[in-house]
């Protein structure tokens, strides 16, 4: 029997891991002198508004892995409830649709980075498999 919760775990703890490295490896080239600013649009103001937006949106998903973990590990929970499961696959959906409009974004770019393209395609590509085990673990 396949365990679809435990499935759902290792993939937004793979998730959280690549997600971690697309900013590293954004950051790398400090460490060869070179620069990592982008042009950006956004007023000096508002940043600490972005940086919070940044931050909420990686936190989201490990949320979502320790409620995963939560359910497993206590069946009877609520976070083992058919509506949590449910939530969780819609909530990948919408971690999926975010990560698709970034890689098309970063293959539009004239001068993008193909490790961060690559990134960009491991992270949708690991929101798909995140889909369907949450899809399938909703049902279960």
């Amino acid at each position: 029997m396949v365990d679809h919760g435990l499935r759902l775990a290792g993939l937004w703890m793979a998730w959280l891991l690549v997600m971690l490295y697309h900013v590293e490896l954004g950051l790398m080239p400090l460490f060869h002198g070179l620069p990592v600013e982008i042009k950006s649009h956004v007023p000096p103001a508002r940043l600490p508004a972005v940086f919070m937006a940044m931050l909420i949106y990686f936190l989201l998903p490990l949320l979502a892995l320790l409620l995963t973990i939560h359910a497993l590990s206590a069946p009877q929970s609520w976070s083992n409830s058919a509506g949590w499961r449910s939530a969780q696959f819609w909530f990948s959906v919408v971690y999926t649709i975010s990560n698709a409009m970034h890689l098309i974004a970063d293959i539009r770019i004239p001068d993008s980075r193909s490790d961060q393209v690559l990134l960009m395609v491991v992270l949708t590509a690991l929101g798909l498999l995140i889909n369907r085990e949450a899809w399938l673990w909703s049902r279960g």
